[in-house]
């Protein structure tokens, strides 16, 4: 049974978009070429009848620059500060360019107690509803400015986790994960030439977790091992998962169309779905 398939009926689609594919990497810049082809694609998606959910990285790398720092500033304080000035720039883009197709968006800030806080779950579960009935599409990012503890989620910095956790609270069928790598690798390919491409993964175990954790460890800002964390979340839910490279952002289209981009993580559907 070819499982790639399946993906052009998903109906309820988390996207999940990294700091470096919409940033040029000289630059830290937003990269409006990129964000504005990537906005047509969802609106195509809506128009195929897809409901779409954003999260989308870049507060921090957009702040920093606008208020003149030309690295990731270490204090934790002056982070939160740069998330609190570039969120506002990040979300003025998207409206901009959503607006162009009359489509409305809405800014979902989340935080730890959004997702383990049960009466905070339940009315963030609500809000994506009635956002999902008003056919408003949510840009999803973590609320950086009063954000105390990162440990539940690991490395938040790319959101991946995060992204997981939304798709499990909305009862996702797919989350895809755009990313500064291809997908999973037996081994870091750029150490080992004989690391293999992993196309599908039915079960995730410990030989798996460790091998994200060796081909992941100087690929991309969220590192293998967090992606697989990620999906750990996600399938568990029962939505299916696929890390593909950002460079092409095209390559969500072509994911849609059950072609054989990336690594597919296929979800638990022997337990149903439930949200963590």
């Amino acid at each position: 049974m070819d499982y790639r398939q399946e993906l052009k009926d998903k109906k309820k689609i988390v996207i999940k978009i990294g700091t470096s594919t919409i940033t040029y990497p000289e630059t830290g810049n937003i990269n409006l070429d990129k964000l504005e082809k990537f906005v047509r694609i969802l609106i195509n998606l809506r128009n195929k009848g897809k409901e779409v959910i954003v999260v989308s990285s870049g507060a921090v790398g957009i702040g920093r620059n606008v208020l003149g720092f030309s690295e990731r500033p270490k204090e934790k304080a002056i982070r939160q500060a740069c998330a609190a000035v570039g969120q506002g720039r990040l979300m003025m883009m998207y409206e901009k360019l959503f607006a162009e197709y009359s489509q409305l968006t809405a800014q979902v800030l989340l935080t730890k107690e959004s997702i383990t806080n049960e009466e905070c779950k339940k009315n963030a579960r609500n809000t994506f509803d009635e956002l999902a009935a008003m056919s408003v599409v949510p840009i999803v990012n973590e609320n950086d400015a009063i954000s105390v503890d990162e440990e539940l989620y690991g490395n938040f910095g790319d959101n991946d986790t995060m992204a997981a956790y939304v798709a499990s609270l909305v009862d996702a069928d797919l989350l895809i994960l755009m990313s500064d790598i291809e997908g999973l690798y037996t081994d870091d390919p750029r150490k080992n030439p004989n690391a293999r491409f992993v196309h599908t993964v039915r079960y995730i175990d410990e030989k798996l977790e460790r091998m994200g954790k060796g081909a992941g460890s100087a690929m991309g800002t969220g590192g293998m091992a967090t992606k697989i964390e990620a999906a750990k979340v996600a399938t568990k839910s029962g939505a299916d998962m696929v890390i593909a490279n950002g460079a092409n952002i095209c390559a969500i289209n072509d994911i849609m169309a059950g072609k054989k981009i990336g690594t597919l993580f296929m979800a638990e559907r022997e337990n149903g779905r439930k949200i963590i």
